[in-house]
């Protein structure tokens, strides 16, 4: 008999022992109350306390599923929460629906158990609250393209609401803004109408860029076939003026060689014998006509004439 009353006894003590062993993990903390009063805060590893005489205060916590639950273990890291739709009225009477993403992490878990019997629904109803207001304050078109100023906003509120409770909101998300149907259809026809302006716009500048393109590549086209044609000129010129002077250049050794071979012959003038080569000349092209002509030759012409036959003893010789 007395055996058993000894196992038995030394089984409660190894059940009140181990029900004094609490362990605790990384980034979790428990609440120990002494006789119903907060004692002190267990870090994590293995913690003992006093049965019967202590305990681990639990707290209201939020599962992975949205359910809530009661638990012991308080859970220091950064959390998450992601609210359901809710219906918004704008300041311009626009009702939509909105969905935020709550970030916070609780930093003092004694004010998060003592200050707020219902920490996740408290957090959750605050933030609904919030954000009726901030977006109450603005029309759709603003709360539509101001997504960080509306974050900003209720990151602030938040903040400053929260702190009673030792939690840390560190920035808050909308995560999908919803409006009615109506205004969607009317929002998509005004962005068409948008986008067709912008390609009409566009369509005229390129046609304008492209008219002043073209202006400028006739205007450069007139400008290189002036010039080429300035230096086709310019080169024309001085290929006649090259020609002259050849030409010049070659009636002058002519004349030199006839005025030395006239002069080798006694009592022959150089002058009149290239005066009567003009004479010729010119007799030839005014005979060359098809019309009657009637030529007269100034009296001293005869003379000169007379110098043709001393051209031929000339040649002769």
């Amino acid at each position: 008999m007395s055996t058993i009353v000894l196992i038995v006894l030394i089984a409660l003590v190894v059940i009140y022992i181990l029900s004094g062993i609490k362990i605790v993990s990384q980034s979790e903390t428990m609440i120990v109350e002494r006789l119903g009063k907060f004692n002190r805060t267990m870090t994590a590893g293995i913690n003992v306390i006093l049965p019967v005489i202590e305990k681990a205060k639990d707290t209201i916590v939020r599962r992975q599923n949205g359910t809530l639950s009661r638990s012991i273990h308080i859970d220091m890291r950064e959390q998450v929460y992601d609210f359901d739709k809710q219906s918004v009225i704008t300041k311009d009477n626009v009702m939509t629906e909105i969905n935020a993403l709550l970030y916070f992490q609780i930093v003092d878990p004694v004010k998060a158990v003592y200050e707020i019997q219902n920490l996740p629904m408290a957090i959750e109803k605050l933030t609904q609250t919030t954000l009726r207001n901030v977006v109450g304050e603005m029309e759709l078109d603003e709360t539509l393209t101001s997504r960080d100023t509306i974050n900003s906003k209720l990151r602030t509120v938040l903040d400053d609401a929260t702190n009673k409770w030792g939690v840390k909101v560190n920035r808050v998300e909308l995560q999908d803004i919803t409006p009615p149907e109506s205004i969607r259809r009317t929002m998509e026809l005004q962005m068409q109408a948008e986008r067709n302006r912008r390609a009409e716009i566009l369509k005229a500048e390129g046609e304008k860029q492209s008219q002043i393109l073209n202006s400028e590549g006739e205007k450069q086209a007139e400008i290189n076939a002036a010039e080429a044609e300035k230096q086709a000129n310019i080169l024309r010129a001085e290929g006649e003026a090259q020609a002259k002077v050849l030409q010049a250049e070659a009636e002058a050794r002519a004349i030199r060689q006839i005025t030395e071979a006239v002069s080798n012959h006694k009592g022959a003038d150089p002058v009149n014998y290239l005066l009567a080569v003009k004479y010729v000349e010119a007799l030839k092209e005014v005979a060359g006509g098809q019309q009657n002509k009637t030529v007269y030759l100034p009296y001293e012409a005869s003379n000169l004439l007379g110098s043709l036959a001393g051209i031929k003893d000339l040649f002769n010789k």
